[in-house]
């Protein structure tokens, strides 16, 4: 048997391609949307891909399992569990629970476990030339290692109400059947730490029946449902706000993008003419770099591996945006943006130098004028990190509106004094900073050193309980 597993570290997801070397026939499981790398592996490995599934309909990226199947001739192994409302809207080979799929001399049973959604499936794989035992499962967006797929999704972020109670009472009943698997079944999970498909995924990239059964705290609620879905729906970060597309495109028809697209490098005039057309400028620098001269009303997502979360968060599927990069950066940020659909790149310039335009500087400041602010009444202070993070300890005195959800929140910003953003490391505060000043606001700091910094020196801290006494 080949195995390898294909690991989106940008998003935290996994996707994996098994092989009967005797056959040279293979699987792909959750493929990305730029399919060139499994290509690669298997004819690097003398296989052809005549298989393509995946576990469940996506909300935190673009499968690429119809690009794939389309360069490939395989056949699309999709659930049609969960009833209508989760049928794919195109055509597939439908999977049941208890269905087989059969690749060379390797199988696949099919494992009907909703709860994250209702469709979810998960792949139990039986390795026959070596035995009639099974050896490793394939769970999505099901069991992670340490943690489990949140069912909370469709109803925050795709606004169907009512469904993370059920979703979450589905999840009890189907960590009841997995636990029933043998201990030593390999756990190969879709996402890692990072992944905004639950509150606590562990960083290792597999592990087993038995550990996930010893250390995992879904698996400590047998006779506790209620309290299993308690905790379950506690503290969930917050779902970007793309999610919901993809759950839309992941599941209709639509065009497909079989190769990575080659952008365009925009010339100075391009660039203003853009600008004075309304289109978003995305400046990729470094918020070092950024902050030291920017062109005005340009956002700072800086093109590091959160960089195609946040352009989920902030970015309209129906707009083209230019970027600001280096010409050796644009094939990876084009990659990272096409994962998640975002395709409408109307162009590039490597410099914001010679564009035309009067530059802006950032006001940013550091710990010791940040504790001046704090002294003074008329400041407001503002913590941009998530819920949950803001509750275990936060600045006191700072009001928590999360950045992703900032333009939606602007009337909580004061316009007449002056404000501090912080955030955590302080990259979530320059795309704060950079979308405030986008928006008129003209009395920002920016406490670039956010709470990283404020703890390592020993500064005092408040949980939101202690701030409601």
């Amino acid at each position: 048997m080949f195995f390898q597993t294909i690991y989106d570290k940008t998003l935290a997801q996994a996707s994996y391609l098994i092989g009967c070397q005797k056959t040279g026939e293979s699987i792909v499981i959750d493929p990305k949307r730029d399919v060139d790398t499994y290509l690669d592996v298997a004819k690097q490995n003398g296989l052809r891909i005549t298989h393509v599934t995946e576990t469940h309909i996506h909300a935190d990226f673009l499968s690429g399992a119809r690009e794939l199947a389309a360069l490939t001739g395989a056949t699309l192994y999709l659930s049609d569990e969960g009833g209508p409302d989760w049928a794919y809207a195109f055509e597939h080979e439908g999977l049941r629970h208890g269905d087989v799929i059969r690749v060379g001399n390797l199988t696949l049973k099919v494992i009907h476990t909703p709860g994250h959604t209702p469709e979810s499936i998960s792949f139990l794989l039986t390795d026959h030339p070596a035995t009639d035992a099974p050896v490793m499962i394939f769970t999505g967006d099901f069991v992670f290692v340490g943690d489990i797929g949140r069912p909370d999704l469709l109803e925050k972020a795709a606004g169907m109400t009512g469904t993370q109670d059920a979703g979450a009472r589905q999840m009890y009943q189907s960590v009841q059947q997995f636990s029933q698997l043998p201990e030593y079944v390999q756990v190969w999970p879709g996402h890692g730490a990072g992944s905004a498909c639950g509150k606590a995924l562990g960083a290792v990239p597999s592990t087993t029946v038995g550990y996930e059964k010893i250390r995992n705290w879904a698996f400590q609620y047998d006779e506790d449902p209620e309290g299993f879905v308690d905790y379950l729906l506690t503290d969930q970060p917050e779902p970007p706000t793309y999610f919901a597309k993809m759950k839309t495109l992941n599941k209709v028809d639509r065009p497909l993008l079989t190769q990575v697209p080659t952008q365009k490098k925009l010339s100075p005039a391009e660039v203003r003419e853009g600008l004075q057309n309304g289109m978003k400028l995305i400046d990729t620098r470094n918020k070092t770099a950024f902050a030291q001269g920017f062109v005005p009303g340009s956002l700072n997502i800086q093109g590091n591996n959160a960089f195609a979360t946040w352009m989920g968060w902030l970015m309209s599927y129906d707009e083209p945006f230019m970027l600001v990069a280096d010409e050796a950066q644009i094939e990876d940020l084009t990659r990272k943006l096409m994962r998640i659909g975002l395709d409408r790149v109307y162009g590039y310039t490597d410099t914001v130098n010679d564009l035309g335009v009067e530059l802006t500087q950032a006001d940013v400041i550091d710990l010791e004028t940040f504790k001046t602010y704090l002294n003074r009444s008329d400041v407001q202070v503002i913590d941009l990190r998530g819920a949950s993070e803001y509750k275990q300890g936060h600045v006191e005195g700072a009001e928590n509106v999360f950045v992703g959800t900032l333009e939606r929140n602007l009337d909580k910003i004061s316009r007449n004094t002056p404000v501090v953003i912080y955030c955590q490391g302080g990259d979530r505060a320059t795309i704060a900073y950079s979308l405030l000043v986008r928006h008129g606001f003209t009395n920002v700091r920016n406490y670039s050193g956010s709470m990283n910094e404020w703890v390592r020196e020993g500064n005092p801290v408040v949980t939101a309980e202690l701030a409601a006494l």
